[in-house]
């Protein structure tokens, strides 16, 4: 067998014939369990690989900070393929070298001469060699060109999807009102946590100043804030999301269910599909922020981002119940003076970079929900952006930075609060007398202060129930 290594994983590859169908998956040793490859290979010659150990080194590191993921794709893909053509030339060599020892005998019982002895050897040898090479074209000749196609493990052999633990079963929460999905926006990150907020909740940052819990403390609604930062559309809302403390989040959409009679659900997503933090982070790197290559990533990145969020609106169409959906663009973190940044390396040239992206995540957003008849509110931070005397946004030293503050928290609610109305049965009610109270896993209660700054500023009075 011929030893691939590559990012810290060594393997061995080989060859099977697991039968003599012509088409079929590989076979991977893992550990003494055998797993069938995800590639199939055409023919009835098809890899074995064995892995023998996985590391993770000074050469991982190394490769990251050097060459990033793409040399480490184009590491295991490239040794995959020479580990299966090593193996071959080797398989060749052996053969002929056992074809040369009888042929060499045979010429020696027959006294031959050297030169007819090394005549017949060669013709031996090249005899057996054509065989070899001609048997590998004809039965596993577009095996390199598929092995050069894998460029991570789960490329070769799959994924295993993340499951909740057995015996769990979901508690039904027919109390609540009113559900928040999404991400850090909608947790609040870099604001308090709630003094008996679980460990979930800290881990998705999910505070205790959220636009969720100051639509509970309006309308007294029991509202399910499940955002969690770092959330994504394939992983945290719809699917699950493996969180930087090595917990699982379930995912959003599901968890959403476990409201029985909810009046809507609210959605704040985006951000972390197409990478803004990451995007904001090049940006201020960069001598400009409009080049053509992170201008072609960031409309690959808006592109993917569509087709997913077009299933979300998809799935929360045919959620139980037919609640109503309210979708929150996002605010603009930057206004005309960007002087207090400039530091930092955000110049005016590159905040207009910055909102034309905004700008275009925005649009898809607000499209969407058109499509599907879904409300879509616009937060405005006007006259409150980063530079300002009262920003709705947290600066370059806060914990979040550019994420909302506790007031930028209240203006997305407000924003909200002004749009509930016109979707279909939720006209606020007459005013209550709000009672603080908070439960587990982001749900929010009720506070008289917090419930009378957004009913003043929105211009109603709180409903009950």
């Amino acid at each position: 067998m011929q030893t691939v290594s590559a990012a810290g994983q060594t393997a061995r590859v080989g060859a099977a014939i697991p039968g003599f169908s012509l088409a079929g998956p590989g076979e991977l040793d893992l550990f003494g369990q055998t797993v069938p490859t995800k590639p199939r290979f055409d023919g009835p010659i098809r890899p074995l690989l064995q892995l023998t150990h996985i590391t993770i080194d000074a050469q991982v590191a190394q490769l990251l900070r050097a060459d990033g993921p793409r040399r480490l794709e184009l590491s295991l893909s490239q040794q995959l393929a020479q580990g299966w053509t090593h193996y071959f030339e080797w398989e060749t060599l052996i053969a002929a070298g056992f074809a040369v020892i009888p042929l060499v005998a045979l010429a020696g019982l027959r006294r031959q001469s050297h030169a007819v002895m090394l005549k017949t050897a060669a013709a031996g040898v090249a005899v057996v060699c054509a065989v070899n090479i001609g048997g590998v074209l004809l039965t596993a000749s577009s095996t390199p060109a598929v092995l050069r196609s894998v460029k991570t493990l789960d490329d070769l052999v799959g994924t295993d999807p993340l499951q909740a633990a057995p015996g769990t079963v979901a508690r039904p929460l027919p109390g609540v009102q009113a559900v928040v999905i999404g991400d850090s926006t909608a947790a609040a990150v870099g604001n308090p946590v709630a003094a008996r907020a679980g460990a979930l909740d800290r881990a998705c940052g999910r505070s205790s100043e959220s636009y969720a819990a100051d639509l509970a403390l309006a309308n007294t609604w029991n509202v399910l804030n499940l955002a969690c930062s770092g959330a994504t559309i394939q992983d945290g809302v719809i699917g699950v999301q493996l969180l930087s403390d090595g917990q699982v989040a379930p995912s959003q959409l599901m968890e959403a269910e476990r409201a029985t009679h909810p009046k809507v659900i609210i959605v704040s997503i985006g951000a972390d599909d197409v990478e803004w933090s990451m995007m904001t982070r090049l940006c201020v790197a960069s001598a400009v922020c409009n080049d053509k290559v992170s201008a072609a990533y960031f409309t690959q990145l808006l592109g993917d981002f569509t087709r997913s969020y077009y299933q979300l609106l998809g799935d929360l169409a045919q959620m139980p119940g037919n609640p109503a959906v309210l979708v929150n663009e996002y605010y603009s973190p930057f206004g005309s003076d960007v002087g207090c940044v400039a530091p930092y390396g955000i110049t005016a040239a590159k905040e207009k970079v910055l909102l034309s992206r905004l700008g275009q995540l925005n649009a898809v957003l607000a499209q969407g929900a058109q499509t599907f008849g879904f409300g879509v509110a616009d937060p405005a931070f006007t006259g409150h952006e980063l530079c300002t005397a009262d920003p709705y946004v947290q600066g370059p030293d806060d914990p979040a930075p550019l994420h909302p503050t506790a007031t930028g928290e209240l203006a997305i609610a407000l924003a909200d609060q002004q749009v509930l109305p016109r979707l279909e049965g939720l006209v606020p009610g007459p005013a209550g007398t709000p009672s603080a109270s908070r439960g587990a896993s982001g749900g929010a209660g009720t506070d008289s202060v917090s419930a009378q700054k957004l009913a003043a500023a929105a211009g109603i009075r709180p409903a009950r129930g």
